[in-house]
């Protein structure tokens, strides 16, 4: 488990690379906000986590448990949920809009595209103050 990077993933860094063609500046890794946010874009408000599919339990095959230890993966990862959902409760009691992108959702990248776009042209900036 030493060897699993926690960031600059291959599906972080393509959606990082989908977000700066789009435009947007964003921040890496906002330490300062409730669960340290993979990508923000300050201006509308909105932190992406982009989640691997097996860390934080997701339905697809590549969120399946392993055949060995299984009891242990199961309370790990049902933390990890559990942790997700409260980090992402209190971003949005915060303000912010939160988008969690899968790993395996970066597999098509057209789709990945419109999905934050969509996303992100949501996000409305903030009054200005003049």
């Amino acid at each position: 488990m030493r060897a699993v990077k926690g960031r600059n993933t291959a599906p972080e860094k393509l959606v990082r690379r989908v977000i700066d063609r789009m435009g947007y500046r964003f921040r890496l890794c906002c330490s300062d906000l409730p669960g340290t946010p993979d990508i923000v874009v300050p201006i509308r408000r909105v932190a992406i986590f982009v989640h691997g599919c097996f860390w934080h339990g997701h339905p697809c095959k590549r969120g399946a448990l392993p055949k060995t230890n299984t009891e242990f993966w199961k309370r790990k990862i049902a933390g990890n949920i559990t942790r997700d959902k409260r980090q992402a409760r209190r971003l949005r009691s915060l303000g912010w809009r939160v988008l969690n992108v899968w790993q395996c959702q970066t597999k098509d990248e057209n789709r990945l595209v419109i999905r934050l776009r969509r996303f992100l042209q949501k996000a409305s900036p903030p009054l200005s103050h003049t």
